[in-house]
């Protein structure tokens, strides 16, 4: 019951909230985060009224598994981009600028905390420095899928952002693997180094297998079905079975094993829009059965955010220089490597920008830094990139709108609603009044 209420009240107050930042023009992601932290526990929750927020962060917890299905749907949307047809003209693009943003990031981000290190030893230990330039390679997919779904944007940045956003995770993921290694290697020396390299390239590799094996049968069982309620039923189980999946891990002698829900689930939608000649029409109708869930997943993720990080001046500092390192790693790199590839005018000045937002991928590394490295040092990460993913989260947004804005990839709010109510006159056959685009 009490389950049932905390959904119903993360709901409403997402979309109330939406009505607050129209008006401020602001993204509807920054509203569901900004909900989620007044409902969660360092704001309403603190009063401990029932059916007002949450209260604990176990209460958070217990909804995660809507998060992770939400997750899941985010990522089969963003592996639709990896079509074919689309990946002819910016196939070569994105594996340059994914990989090459990717890498620079982490370099700058090393360059500046190894720095500190030397300045303030005790502060940050060098460790910790390689684990964060490692972890900032990361971007979130969620928040820029959003952001170009609420603003329909569509153009050279975008047609770019989501296959280089949809890359950068795996990109990540083997950054991290050999980083995290060589971290590991420094502070204990006697770490089992291949364990640590090979597990995570495991990972993508086992990820985007099983993902394009579903792939492959749901586009056969696709066939057999012939209403969209069966097919968007086919769908949802699909995307639920690799979820689910994915929490399970393999464990060979000293290799342990596992699953990237978001690998999997985009090389399922990947698979699926190439091989299934109604994908299109498929993919829409998930897309409305899946809004209700993805505002819950934006809103418990703004919950989950912990403002306690702020207590500890050390952790502010190390977060400034990484955010800062950061979003002038991904905003060079993506300049740069646009540049190498040619690419247009506006996908070298502001494909950067897009980038910064950072959540999910970041957070379930830093949660293996913290449950491998441990002491004050796993604590020491895990604070950091809380602190940092809530200055991302919140800012993140806005940004990839107003560099989309600035590109022309997002079109201006007034001419849209004109255009939309002169169809309307005409569907209708009436007369549309002169000077109605005026």
């Amino acid at each position: 019951m009490q389950t049932l209420l905390l959904i119903a009240v993360a709901l409403f107050a997402g979309l109330l909230m939406t009505r607050l930042f129209v008006k401020l023009h602001l993204p509807d992601v920054t509203a569901y985060l900004v909900a989620g932290i007044l409902i969660g526990p360092c704001v309403l929750g603190r009063l401990g009224l029932p059916g007002l927020g949450f209260n604990t962060a176990e209460q958070v917890d217990s909804l995660s598994m809507i998060s992770d299905v939400a997750l899941g749907f985010i990522a089969f949307a963003i592996g639709h981009e990896f079509r074919l047809s689309a990946l002819k003209q910016t196939g070569k693009q994105a594996v340059i600028i994914g990989i090459l943003q990717a890498v620079v990031t982490t370099v700058c981000v090393d360059i500046a905390l190894v720095a500190l290190h030397f300045i303030m030893p005790d502060l940050l230990p060098l460790p910790v420095a390689i684990t964060l330039g490692a972890i900032a390679a990361a971007t979130a997919p969620a928040a820029t899928l959003m952001v170009v779904r609420q603003y329909k944007a569509k153009g050279p940045v975008t047609d770019v952002l989501l296959p280089v956003v949809a890359l950068d995770d795996a990109v990540g993921l083997v950054i991290f693997a050999v980083s995290f290694g060589i971290a590991q290697a420094m502070k204990e020396g006697t770490t089992h180094v291949a364990a640590l390299i090979l597990e995570p390239l495991a990972e993508v590799i086992l990820s985007l297998a099983f993902g394009g094996v579903v792939g492959m049968i749901l586009t056969w069982l696709e066939r057999f079905f012939h209403s969209h309620r069966n097919r968007n039923a086919l769908i949802v189980g699909s995307v639920v079975l690799t979820v689910a999946v994915s929490q399970y891990i393999i464990s060979v002698g000293p290799f342990t094993f596992g699953f990237s829900s978001l690998l999997v689930c985009m090389m399922l939608g990947t698979v699926f829009c190439n091989f299934c000649p109604l994908s299109d029409d498929l993919m829409l109708q998930a897309d409305r059965w899946s809004g209700p869930a993805i505002t819950l997943f934006f809103v418990l993720s703004g919950a989950a955010l912990e403002f306690g990080v702020f207590a500890d001046i050390s952790v502010i500092l190390i977060g400034l220089v990484y955010i800062v390192t950061r979003s002038l790693g991904k905003y060079a790199g993506a300049g740069w490597s646009s540049a190498l590839a040619k690419s247009p005018a506006p996908v070298r000045k502001w494909l950067g920008i897009t980038l910064l937002p950072q959540a999910g991928v970041a957070l379930g590394m830093c949660a293996t830094a913290y449950r491998v490295l441990g002491g004050a040092e796993g604590t020491l990460i895990r604070n950091i990139v809380l602190f940092s993913v809530l200055i991302y989260e919140l800012v993140g947004p806005s940004l990839t709108k107003m560099a989309l804005t600035k590109a022309g990839d997002i079109q201006a709010k007034s001419a849209e609603l004109l255009s939309r109510r002169e169809k309307r006159l005409k569907e209708v056959g009436k007369e549309v009044p002169a000077g109605f685009n005026k």
